[in-house]
């Protein structure tokens, strides 16, 4: 692995971990400026991801699509939207950060809008890991050694564990209502104190799981029929 792609999985992680503490709103911590901080370092991280993959956003609009590209195009713009959203959003709620600004409109659309946008940034992250799937599943089993008969028992057993974390991952998802926040039936972030928070990492980490999972098989599917 060079040091490039080791620095982009550095900074893969480092957004993903940070966009499951921003998840959980302003509970983690008991000043909610640390919040705001947190939203801003993301954001910068993002700038940073843009820059790296610039030559693919510039490759938008040369070549064919196939029904990959397709997926792999509306996945990775809708989380650019999303995160441009958030921004926006986050500087007009800003009591801390932005403050400076002395913005006095659009709290109640800036609310919503950062609530529904967290939650489709979450929903489409989760889905864009799985496009990465295949390649990590590659690496982990490229490293193992031994005869087809050795192999199998490993791969069989961590199918068995996926599918676990992928039936956990649904019942987090609707046990903690993020499906009400993806389409506003729920306009206000709850946060289930008698849960924890070490539960709530789980069943986000479950839901990522789920999706992107999700998405490895329609990819899969797509492969085949191909």
């Amino acid at each position: 692995m060079t040091v490039q792609q080791k620095f982009r999985m550095i900074l893969d992680l480092s957004m993903t971990v940070l966009t499951l503490i921003l998840m959980g709103g302003l509970y983690f911590f008991p000043w909610e400026g640390v919040h705001e901080i947190l939203g801003v370092v993301l954001f910068v991280l993002w700038t940073v991801h843009v820059i790296l993959n610039r030559y693919w956003y510039k490759s938008l609009f040369v070549g064919k699509y196939n029904a990959f590209r397709v997926m792999q195009v509306f996945v990775n713009c809708m989380i650019l939207l999303c995160a441009i959203l958030l921004m926006i959003s986050g500087i007009i709620l800003s009591n801390h950060v932005f403050k400076f600004l002395n913005l006095e409109t659009g709290f109640s659309f800036a609310r919503v809008t950062h609530l529904l946008a967290s939650h489709w940034y979450f929903l489409f992250m989760s889905l864009h890991i799985g496009f990465h799937v295949r390649m990590i599943a590659s690496r982990i089993w490229a490293k193992r050694q031994g005869s087809e008969s050795e192999s199998k028992k490993p791969k069989i057993i961590s199918k068995i564990i996926l599918l676990a974390c992928c039936l956990y991952g649904l019942y987090a998802f609707i046990s903690r209502g993020v499906w009400r926040y993806l389409i506003l039936q729920q306009q206000f972030f709850f946060f289930d104190m008698e849960k924890g928070y070490l539960l709530f990492f789980v069943d986000y980490i479950s839901i990522i799981i789920l999706f992107a999972t999700i998405m490895h098989y329609i990819l899969s599917a797509s492969r085949v029929k191909n």
